[in-house]
């Protein structure tokens, strides 16, 4: 069995592979994800389910590995954090509920599938020993035989009730010709998209509209406090001018930390995936065809980029297929091994992985070597810079601190002097005004509207340096005359008036088509930029302009026809039946097979979702689970 840090682990690759590609799929499928840090279990419980329970700690440890490949996720930490949650939770409740149903995955059918995972980890019909077990999973997946037998028992638990819950769906002959219709009916507009910032430039209100705005919403235009500050800094990024690093320093430096220069061996690829997974025999035979042909045309001379593009299924597409580099132990073996034994410049054979096939062209290779002192020295020399200016910055801070707690009448300048500190001051801002000469501290700015005039504040860290701040002036609240609201009173006047433009443009445009002008030449007349959509269907859109679905109306009119202007927020959307496209009932049965599996996975998703629905809501009435969300504050605030 698992020991108490492996089963810290369970779910992560399952969670993993869910949560990155909310984040945007940036993980490539043909990379193998790596197993998170065990580490102390928190005992702070934020679900219990039954017997068991889901930790600070549990969802902590899960967003840690997430972060690691999506630095950009910060901003969104609660949201993920709960989604995290939802996920541990669910698991816990098929457990629960597979306990209670009796429901369980046998040592056989676990065997089965670890198979199809490691399929080297047998010779013919014989286990090929538990080292070499071990080895093969910890290579393949960096994970622990005990957790990755977990993991896949886990998996099979979860299929069994997916197919308890989805094997009673079906597609009716009704539904199978409506999707039909819905996907290949199309129509072809021509539109004119009126934003009202786009008139803004056009309005100039004089000064009598200027001073009835102002009256007439007088209430609205408050002044806040406003404050001005004076403040002395200690500058990192002078200190950093100031500092030498020798040569000597660096290379003791560089050879502390040789390994980090080792390169493995390494080659920069670009490739073509055509997905597998949970494919049928003949689908796979079908997908191999397809590769077989698509390998054709990128060695008779078509562009590999172009390619990708055009076929490849994961997230390098976009790329043109390029993955950048790998290194040697990093992807599939099958993948790895193609990849690693190619020339320069050339293209693989198809390559058959668990995943899918790959058509794998080598850019670049790089063999093992160690990065001489010379390459890496300047990128030595930054971060030392930084650390030895971060801790003389450090230190004046602190004796800074020293000095106000000594004297409570000490003044800024005199501290300034004392130790050779830049001295500023601040524009007159509100607690909501940018503080542009800090670098927008907040921190900085909280201490300016929490000091009386001439108190000194303890020293505040900024993205320049440490700085003490002083109060010199306060203007308080108060009712903002015209002269000092002038630009708002103007700005919400241009907002105002431009949004009745939009409005009055677009039902002058509407009546115009209607009455029989040309749809070109009407919106012309009124300033606006006529265009013409590309056919639609209802699941498809018009880009910056509107969805299908918000033109749905469009697929009940004739050609010719111009309904009311369609509101979209503040901007309004004219537009004329260009074109309409009937869907073709000799296409239906080319089309049916993917329709019918396109349906199939649709209902049967919708299903899965009503059951781990309706198993929350039982678990919750019967007690049996129980959620504390609000201990996941520790990961900030949804906005």
């Amino acid at each position: 069995m698992a020991g108490a840090k492996d089963k810290s682990k369970l779910g992560y690759r399952i969670l993993l592979g869910v949560v990155v590609l909310v984040l945007g799929g940036s993980m490539l499928l043909y990379l193998v994800p790596q197993s998170p840090v065990s580490g102390e279990i928190s005992t702070e419980t934020v679900a219990q389910i039954g017997d068991e329970s889901v930790s600070v700690q549990d969802v902590r440890q899960q967003l840690n590995q997430i972060e690691q490949r999506n630095q950009n996720m910060k901003p969104l930490e609660a949201l993920y954090a709960q989604q995290i949650l939802r996920q541990l939770v669910f698991e816990k409740e098929i457990e629960y509920e597979a306990k209670r149903l009796g429901i369980t995955v046998s040592d056989q059918e676990r065997a089965d599938r670890i198979r199809q995972y490691v399929p080297t980890a047998f010779n013919g019909g014989t286990f090929v020993g538990m080292d070499r077990y071990s080895a093969e999973v910890q290579a393949r997946f960096q994970l622990t035989v005990p957790v990755f037998e977990e993991l896949i028992r886990q998996g099979l638990l979860e299929e069994k009730f997916r197919k308890l819950v989805t094997d009673g769906v079906s597609v009716g002959p009704a539904e199978l010709q409506e999707e039909f219709r819905y996907k290949n009916e199309k129509v072809k507009l021509d539109y004119a998209l009126i934003k009202p910032e786009d008139l803004e430039s056009k309005i100039s209100p004089d000064e009598a509209e200027i001073r009835a705005a102002y009256e007439k919403n007088r209430s609205k235009y408050q002044v806040p406090e406003r404050r001005v500050a004076r403040y002395a800094l200690v500058d990192v990024n002078q200190l950093r001018q100031n500092i030498q690093v020798s040569d000597d320093v660096l290379k003791l430096q560089y050879q502390a930390n040789i390994q980090q220069y080792q390169v493995p061996n390494r080659v920069h690829l670009e490739h073509i995936l055509f997905m597998t997974g949970g494919k049928t025999d003949a689908e796979v035979e079908e997908i191999r065809k397809k590769a077989e042909d698509v390998l054709k045309q990128a060695r008779k001379g078509g562009k590999f980029e172009d390619l990708a593009k055009k076929y490849s299924e994961d997230a390098a597409k976009d790329k043109g297929g390029d993955i950048g580099w790998i290194g040697q132990g990093q992807a599939l073996p099958e993948y790895e091994k193609a990849a690693f034994s190619l020339p320069v410049g050339s293209i693989s054979d198809l390559v058959r992985t668990q995943i899918g096939i790959y058509i794998i062209k080598v850019l670049e290779k790089e063999t093992a070597h160690t990065k001489p002192f010379e390459e890496v020295k300047e990128s030595l020399r930054m971060p030392l810079l930084l650390s030895q200016a971060d801790k003389l910055a450090s230190d004046t801070s602190d004796q800074l601190s020293a000095a106000i707690r000594q004297s409570n009448k000490i003044s800024l300048d005199d501290l300034a002097k004392q130790h050779h500190l830049v001295v500023g001051e601040t524009r007159l801002i509100s607690a909501t005004d940018p503080l542009l000469e800090l670098a927008n501290s907040q921190d900085a700015k909280n201490a300016i509207f929490l000091l009386r005039i001439g108190e000194l504040n303890p020293p505040v860290r900024t993205d320049r340096g440490y700085v003490v701040l002083s109060v010199k002036s306060i203007q308080p609240a108060h009712q903002g005359s015209l002269e000092e609201t002038r630009d708002r009173v103007i700005a919400d006047l241009k907002r105002e008036k431009s949004a009745e433009m939009a409005k009055s443009k677009a039902e002058e445009l509407a009546r115009r088509v209607k009455a029989g002008e040309k749809f070109e030449a009407a919106a012309r007349a009124l300033g606006l930029e006529p265009k013409t959509s590309d056919p639609i269907a209802h699941d498809g859109s018009i880009p910056g302009a509107a969805s299908g679905k918000q033109v749905a109306v469009a697929f009940h009119l004739k050609t010719g026809d111009v309904p009311a202007p369609l509101s979209l927020g503040q901007s309004w959307l004219v537009y004329r039946v260009a074109e309409k496209t009937e869907s073709n009932p000799a296409d239906f049965d080319k089309q049916k097979k993917q329709l019918t599996e396109e349906l199939l996975q649709s209902k049967r998703s919708l299903a899965f979702e009503a059951f781990r629905t309706s198993l929350d809501t039982r678990l919750k009435q019967e007690g049996k689970l129980k959620l504390m969300p609000e201990k996941l504050k520790s990961f900030g605030t949804l906005g």
